[in-house]
């Protein structure tokens, strides 16, 4: 369902039998300001919300701007994203809590289990038409000012914005020069079988 008029996939080949909502989905920094109806929202964090984790203690929070509150999200950002991430429609961060729920103890996988919510939040928001684009240049100690989080508590994650595809006119020249989905390195530095 995504828009992908004028997107130069070339770059993502991959074995034939991998599903094409993995080397679709991408994070275009060219967004519309159009309002993302509830109901999709909802799809998209419900979605996120049925991801594994450790001891299914579900570690992941996020955190979104409403229309009264975008501006305040967008001061989070650095300069460089808040020039583009101003025609998103939604703006957050991404949070893991960091102590398990049933005995407080240190969850060291709240992290990579929040990360793997964050894929299916990503994928999901691709089935409806959408794009997720994490953010790592965000003012973090503004972050857990703004949201209240105690820092031995919680970790903040990225940033991202949601929103549908947007005309890269809007963007500088060299973030027009980064507007396509970019590749990965080869199967065998990843996969390693020993």
């Amino acid at each position: 369902m995504t828009d992908s008029a004028n997107v130069d996939f070339s770059a993502r080949q991959t074995l034939p039998e991998v599903d094409p909502q993995f080397t679709r989905r991408w994070s275009p920094r060219a967004m519309q300001n159009t309002r993302i109806p509830d109901q999709h929202l909802a799809t998209i964090f419900e979605a996120a919300r049925w991801s594994p984790s450790c001891f299914n203690d579900q570690p992941w929070r996020f955190y979104t701007s409403t229309e009264a509150t975008f501006d305040s999200f967008l001061k989070l950002l650095n300069d460089a994203n808040q020039s583009w991430a101003k025609n998103a429609a939604v703006l957050g961060f991404v949070v893991s809590r960091q102590h398990f729920r049933h005995n407080g103890k240190p969850n060291a996988h709240a992290d990579f289990d929040t990360g793997a919510a964050w894929m299916a939040l990503a994928l999901q928001a691709h089935q409806l038409g959408y794009h997720a684009h994490g953010m790592a240049g965000v003012h973090f100690d503004g972050v857990y000012d703004y949201l209240g989080l105690e820092r031995d508590k919680f970790r903040v994650i990225c940033g991202f914005a949601l929103g549908l595809r947007g005309d890269p006119a809007v963007l500088t020249p060299e973030q027009r020069a980064k507007e396509n989905p970019s590749g990965r390195v080869d199967l065998a530095e990843v996969w390693l079988s020993r």
